[in-house]
């Protein structure tokens, strides 16, 4: 199977972890799902998305210098009503089509979250190290 950035391709989640899955794609190779490329809506845990061993369809968006592959599953399909998440989100679980008009609030809702998440993770990882040095 070639792997060509923008090829769309099946796969099987094989790890989760907080902020991203990883699939494999066959002939030993496998790619990394960010958690900001799970779906469309906002994703807080993985896990009410994917499972381990679930079949997907990703995109692949790029591959670096060192050969990681980087994968969509919200880029593969367009959202709909149906979208492939066995599990909806908790909550409503509406789906929201996409436009391409300017971001809408659930949007820049979603990235303001998703940088906040990073800051805060950024944040306790620094005073976790001073502790350790003041002690």
């Amino acid at each position: 199977m070639a792997i060509g950035v923008g090829g769309i391709v099946d796969g099987k989640v094989t790890g989760i972890t907080k902020y991203a899955a990883f699939v494999a794609l066959g002939d030993g190779k496998s790619g990394m799902v960010h958690i900001s490329e799970i779906s469309h809506n906002y994703v807080n845990d993985i896990r009410d998305h994917l499972s381990e061993g679930q079949e997907v369809t990703v995109k692949i968006i790029s591959i670096d210098e060192q050969g990681r592959i980087n994968l969509s599953i919200k880029k593969a399909a367009p959202p709909s009503g149906n979208d492939r998440e066995p599990r909806q989100m908790r909550g409503n679980g509406a789906h929201r089509a996409a436009s391409d008009g300017p971001p809408s609030f659930e949007d820049k809702l979603k990235q303001f979250m998703y940088e906040s998440e990073n800051k805060i993770t950024g944040i306790r990882s620094e005073r976790r190290v001073s502790r350790r040095k003041g002690r």
